[in-house]
């Protein structure tokens, strides 16, 4: 097998378990691909994702793996904010609350009534994030909640993002029940098994927990520091795998004293609308939300900046990032002095772009791989971007 990112590791641990014999090269010094935990002056801060979705799967691996007691769950009230007109504003979180929420107008929630209550057809063709948003809701919803939704959590612009590929069940829905709302229903009536609770988790010794126990379980199976050099390419073939666009991230990791910071910092933290004038995507708040992140008396943010609507941010050095940070959060926040911890980590391939005709993409490199007997491809570019 070739790269150990999660997926890798994951799959070659999975057929480990069947008896299969397997062999896990990977180029880079360590495995676990973007997820990598650090400990620094007191902080334990996560490079890449900040947290994962405790699905079932991913309970029943760490279960598997003997780590399920070491998990970590954020509050799951913690309130999520989205900046509107210079100004932080709760995202309604539950249908009363979109309801007699301020962020959106009369209009938009007229929109989600006509949803429920009408018909509609999906077009024929793919369909972008930002038309489906217009066509069935508002440019509002897209400008406050949808776009800053997809460009903080995938990295994406959304008038590039598929529908059909970064979120297939709500083309699905509407294309089931000429509704999405109505759609989203019966969906989750007819899903089989116990209906399951929304989770963010971590680990108490970080994100790198998982990947660093399923090294550990095959041993010396792994190989670091190991690249694939002399694997024969296959011209078309490799031309169609190499058409799945990345998007570049910086994560920038900030510490400050919690007597500088005039906010609460009371929750989730804060999704930024592309409109905003501002360069930084999201900030996540992960003192708030999972102990032992900062030393007693500090603060730990993890802001991003980048992604498929800023790709020169991420040619900045740390420095220049973590100042364009620091300006934009402190205002926002409420912060008196400079932070006395810094950290940047840059992506050049954070995640993969679903981007229009994705799913076209995919069913020609499947078609291929049929060519090549033997050959298994697994990944983010291929069924989902998250851990979980």
């Amino acid at each position: 097998m070739v790269g150990g990112g999660i997926s890798g590791l994951v799959c070659a641990h999975a057929l480990q378990k069947t008896g299969v014999e397997v062999l896990l090269a990977e180029a880079s010094a360590r495995p676990g691909g973007v997820i990598h935990s650090v400990r620094r002056d007191g902080y334990l801060l996560e490079h890449g994702p900040q947290s994962f979705s405790g699905t079932s799967q991913l309970r029943s691996l760490c279960t598997d793996l003997g780590i399920v007691d070491q998990l970590l769950e954020a509050p799951p009230r913690a309130p999520r904010y989205v900046l509107v007109n210079g100004e932080l504003q709760a995202v309604p979180m539950s249908p009363p609350a979109f309801f007699t929420s301020s962020l959106l107008n009369g209009s938009t929630k007229w929109a989600l009534l006509r949803d429920i209550f009408g018909n509609s057809t999906p077009p024929e063709g793919d369909e972008s994030v930002a038309a489906f948003v217009r066509r069935k809701f508002s440019d509002q919803l897209l400008e406050r909640l949808a776009g800053p939704f997809v460009s903080g959590v995938y990295a994406g612009d959304p008038e590039k993002l598929s529908i059909r590929s970064t979120f297939p069940q709500l083309h699905e829905a509407e294309k089931a029940a000429g509704s999405v709302v109505r759609g989203m229903m019966r969906l989750a009536k007819n899903k089989k098994g116990p209906r399951e609770r929304a989770t963010l988790n971590t680990f108490r010794g970080g994100n790198e927990t998982l990947v660093q126990t399923l090294a550990s379980r095959l041993g010396s199976k792994v190989l670091t520091k190991t690249a694939a050099v002399n694997i024969f390419r296959q011209t078309a073939f490799e031309a169609l795998l190499t058409t799945v666009e990345y998007a570049a991230v910086a994560v920038v990791s900030l510490g400050y004293a919690k007597r500088d910071v005039g906010h609460s910092l009371d929750g989730f933290g804060f999704l930024v609308p592309r409109t905003s004038g501002l360069r930084i995507l999201g900030s996540v708040w992960n003192s708030s939300l999972f102990p032992g992140r900062a030393p007693e008396g500090h603060a730990l943010l993890t802001t991003f900046i980048g992604g498929a609507t800023d790709p020169s941010a991420t040619k900045l050095s740390s420095e220049e990032l973590s100042n364009i940070v620091h300006g934009e959060i402190a205002r926002l926040l409420a912060i008196k002095k400079t932070p006395v911890f810094c950290n940047v980590t840059i992506w050049p391939r954070a995640l993969p772009q679903y981007n229009l005709g994705h799913s076209e993409r995919l069913a020609l490199i499947h078609k291929s791989l049929a060519r090549f007997p033997g050959l298994f491809l697994t990944g983010n570019y291929l069924r989902g971007p998250a851990i979980g």
